[in-house]
């Protein structure tokens, strides 16, 4: 078993691993029909934006780029990481390799260095694709998309891609991946600006309002394509009709 982990983690497996993945991602998106709303989504967002996602969907939120976007995305440190980078090399997304904390800031945990580059890449023009949720906790969106957009002055814009076609997964993140052949969805979300000078409470309220609008972006993106969202939140509502 430890033979077979260091031959997949291996530079060289990981580079074809990566090729591939990326070559199976250019297929999907080729061979899906995709419909965009707002239809003037582009025309709506100011150029760098921070682009949020829920973990689950990072597959095939490059979808959503537009080939002369400048784009860089936060990629986990780990083993199954250097994959995901070069996968994203071969898609034209420079990863920024670091990872966050599971609690509420991106900066403790040895995510200072990934914050510091992130806030780099926004200052050179470069539009930066990050999950929001906190590691290992899906769909609760954490504090370090906030803090960085405090810090930049740049917009977070709530993204889903989704596919007709797909696997749902099993796992923690309710991941999903496309299929080829099928119809998708690409729905952006409103601009959340974050001031600089937001106290605790008012950055506790705009990260409430991210959360709810990517639950929101997903649900409308689903509906396009006739499905259901497999990472949803449970309903409030109980059986006998009762709000918990």
């Amino acid at each position: 078993m430890g033979f077979m982990k260091r031959i997949t983690r291996s530079r060289a497996v990981q580079e074809i691993l990566g090729f591939l993945v990326a070559g199976y991602l250019k297929f999907v998106q080729r061979t899906n029909r995709f419909v965009m709303e707002p239809a003037d989504a582009y025309d709506r967002v100011e150029m760098p934006v921070i682009a949020a996602m829920w973990h689950g969907q990072h597959f095939m939120i490059h979808f959503a780029k537009r080939p002369q976007d400048r784009a860089a995305s936060l990629v986990s440190r780990s083993g199954d990481g250097e994959f995901n980078a070069v996968a994203l090399r071969h898609l034209g997304v420079r990863a920024i390799r670091g990872s966050g904390a599971r609690g509420r800031d991106i900066r403790k945990k040895g995510g200072a260095q990934a914050m510091r580059a992130m806030l780099r890449a926004l200052s050179d023009g470069e539009m930066v694709v990050m999950t929001a949720d906190v590691p290992k906790i899906s769909r609760i969106c954490g504090q370090g998309i906030v803090t960085l957009s405090q810090l930049s002055g740049r917009p977070i814009v709530p993204v889903a891609v989704v596919t007709s076609r797909r696997i749902d997964f099993d796992s923690w993140d309710r991941a999903s991946i496309g299929l080829p052949f099928g119809r998708g969805a690409m729905v952006l979300g409103d601009q959340i600006h974050i001031p600089r000078e937001a106290d605790e409470q008012t950055l506790e309220s705009l990260r409430k309002t991210v959360e709810r609008e990517l639950d929101r972006v997903h649900e409308r993106a689903y509906a396009l394509i006739g499905s259901r969202d497999p990472g949803a939140k449970p309903s409030p509502v109980l059986m006998g009709g009762f709000r918990a």
